[in-house]
């Protein structure tokens, strides 16, 4: 006697798989997913993260101006500084305290910075034209940072740039038309490297200048921008 089986044989079922190039894909796919949220986790570190200095991003407009360098007698713009992370800081070389108080301690957050400070520029811009001449303002100003650059203006530059930035100076009269005193704000905007500006800080002509966060605020702005550098590194990794 014959019996009829009702079990079938078993065969492999064809799983899914994928060409060379479709394998290719697949990995590069990978890669670039885990990549980005490498990224994301590192970014989250600093994103949110609150500033030491005075956040003021958007509130006034990007860095404009056209002024003479006293270093090298060179008319130069803002497009001169584009890359770099710029502080803008009005003053004057015969300021009695303010003034070498604040550049005295740019020059601290400078060092602190090491190798970074490459990537930093100071810009000194006189509000008093009538007695910083250029060569005046060039000694004023090496004597502090080589990152710091005076910079000299007309009087209706000088008076452009102020309103720019909402920076008020004012003479005050003297017995002396030599011996007079400008009246100016105290504070030093910071731009970041495509001249947007992003920082006030106020602290550096004061008797308690917050060195450390400044210096830690500057050297977080220079790291905006690396995400091509760091995403090429994690590439490599992954």
């Amino acid at each position: 006697m014959f019996f009829h089986s009702s079990v079938r044989l078993f065969r492999p079922q064809r799983f899914c798989t994928a060409s060379p190039s479709g394998f290719r894909a697949l990995c590069y796919a990978g890669r670039v997913s885990l990549a980005a949220l490498l990224l994301l986790a590192l970014g989250g570190c600093t994103q949110g993260k609150p500033w030491h200095e005075t956040d003021i991003t958007g509130a006034l407009p990007a860095l404009q101006f056209t002024m003479m360098r006293a270093k090298d007698n060179k008319t130069v713009t803002a497009a001169d500084y584009r890359g770099k992370v710029t502080l803008l800081y009005f003053g004057y070389t015969f300021c009695p305290d303010i003034c070498p108080t604040t550049m005295a301690n740019v020059a601290r957050i400078m060092g602190g910075l090491g190798n970074l400070a490459r990537q930093v520029r100071v810009l000194f811009v006189t509000v008093d034209p009538n007695r910083d001449t250029l060569e005046v303002l060039n000694r004023y100003t090496n004597a502090f940072a080589p990152q710091v650059d005076g910079l000299r203006g007309t009087p209706d530059q000088l008076a452009a740039l102020a309103r720019r930035y909402r920076i008020a100076y004012s003479v005050t009269p003297s017995p002396d038309p030599a011996k007079y005193e400008v009246t100016h704000s105290s504070a030093i905007y910071v731009f970041d490297k495509k001249g947007t500006v992003r920082l006030l800080i106020s602290s550096l002509g004061t008797a308690s200048p917050d060195i450390k966060g400044a210096t830690a605020d500057i050297r977080r702005l220079l790291g905006e921008g690396g995400a091509a550098g760091l995403f090429a590194r994690l590439w490599r990794l992954v």
